[in-house]
């Protein structure tokens, strides 16, 4: 999958992601930013919805995936994710998220091998002006496809 095609789906693949505005910003081999708009993802209080932000910090594993593995031969499933919201977001907020070329060859080697490979992405949710507002923390699973390519 070409880069603009794993940005597309990324951001109208899935109906909850289309709707909260999420943007790809920036994607390349093992490096992505994403940023969630304010704009309709406000709350009671008047801050952002708990939700967007977590999905702000979840979608970056998806994306890395699209960028660095072949998805012919693995699939990729998130098996925790935690968040601390340290500061009320009252603005856009982006992530940025970066995993080694080195790191991707382990895992396929390990997936390869093993069927399976995990893996930790972390990540800090930040404001225009480079204030940090959430922390995340994800664990990740490179999984082998079972089938045989035709």
């Amino acid at each position: 999958m070409d880069l603009n095609q794993a940005k597309k789906v990324l951001e109208t693949g899935i109906k909850f992601v289309e709707r909260s505005g999420l943007k790809v910003l920036e994607l390349e081999k093992g490096r992505v930013k994403c940023q969630m708009p304010f704009a309709g993802n406000g709350n009671h209080i008047g801050t952002m919805y708990a939700g967007a932000l977590y999905t702000l910090a979840e979608i970056p594993g998806g994306a890395l995936f699209l960028s660095s593995f072949d998805v012919a031969r693995y699939f990729p499933i998130v098996r925790e994710q935690t968040i601390k919201f340290l500061k009320p977001v009252t603005t856009d907020v982006t992530i940025e998220i970066s995993i080694s070329d080195a790191r991707i060859a382990e895992l396929q080697a390990e997936a390869d091998a093993k069927g399976k490979a995990e893996f930790v992405l972390e990540g800090e949710i930040k404001t225009a002006d480079g204030t940090t507002v959430a922390t995340s923390s994800g664990i990740y699973q490179l999984r082998a496809n079972a089938r045989k390519p035709s």
